[in-house]
């Protein structure tokens, strides 16, 4: 069978480069091209001292005879590049942040229009999808939540779009909001966090930090902590390798990896 060809958009990016070197690891895939904003047309080096694969600022260039687009860039950037990936036929796996209802919208268009399929996670790391199942399920059980979530001190939003889904899941699961006690004097503003529902959402930003969620439920006389730590950004990487295998198989659009996970 032959490899699964992949380029990498946003290749210049730290996530990106992860994923080039996972795309090396992986004996049924191959990189074929990397795009960035900040790539002038040439070859970018692979980074298991392999070869190179060519490269450009504009991914039409780099795209055709592609099986995947594998994007971690920002939204706007994500939006053209998914227009021409599906254009050419080639499949896109996305894990770029603050993509809008909107967006996902025209992704399923573009998806039906061109046969293709394309996989939007708003998180890779199988052990975070996992946690958002699980607080799904043990929300009934709970009156009381707080959500904290630490990351690194150059993420640009708080809370992270992972936090968001771990509350969303809780209140799906319970029906209902929470219960959110309000404090009878707030001395410092703020302190209490965001309030999504009932669920307190804590933010803190950090260097030395990649990326780590906590859900605490409370009941009378007992607490359960649900908490996944992704220490470095290859923790990513094989829920990106999964999707990857996964898109080359599936039309249409599929949001979360919670669905080719069989959560």
């Amino acid at each position: 069978m032959e490899p699964i060809k992949v380029v990498v958009h946003g290749a210049a990016g730290r996530m990106g480069r992860e994923v080039v070197s996972a795309v090396c690891r992986e004996v049924d895939l191959t990189p074929v091209g990397a795009a960035d904003a900040v790539l002038e047309p040439g070859f970018y080096p692979l980074p298991d001292g392999s070869g190179s694969v060519p490269q450009s600022n504009a991914l039409q260039d780099v795209v055709d005879g592609a099986d995947v687009v594998v994007d971690f860039s920002v939204a706007d950037a994500t939006m053209n590049a998914m227009r021409v990936a599906s254009a050419h036929k080639v499949n896109m796996v996305v894990g770029t942040t603050g993509i809008t209802d909107a967006n996902l919208r025209e992704a399923d268009s573009l998806a039906r229009e061109h046969d293709v399929g394309i996989i939007v996670a708003p998180n890779f790391a199988m052990g975070a999808v996992l946690m958002i199942h699980l607080a799904r399920v043990a929300a009934p059980f709970f009156d009381y939540v707080d959500l904290t979530e630490m990351h690194h001190e150059a993420k640009i939003d708080a809370p992270s779009g992972t936090a968001l889904a771990i509350a969303r899941a809780a209140v799906d699961g319970k029906g209902d909001g929470f219960t959110s006690p309000p404090a009878e004097k707030e001395t410092l503003a703020g302190t209490r966090g965001g309030v999504q529902e009932g669920v307190n959402i804590h933010s803190a930003r950090m260097p030395g930090r990649m990326a780590h969620h906590e859900l605490v439920f409370g009941a009378l006389g007992q607490t359960l902590t649900i908490r996944h730590d992704s220490i470095n950004r290859e923790s990513f990487m094989p829920g990106v390798v999964m999707a990857v295998r996964q898109v080359v198989r599936s039309k249409g659009l599929t949001v979360g990896l919670e669905n080719i996970m069989g959560l």
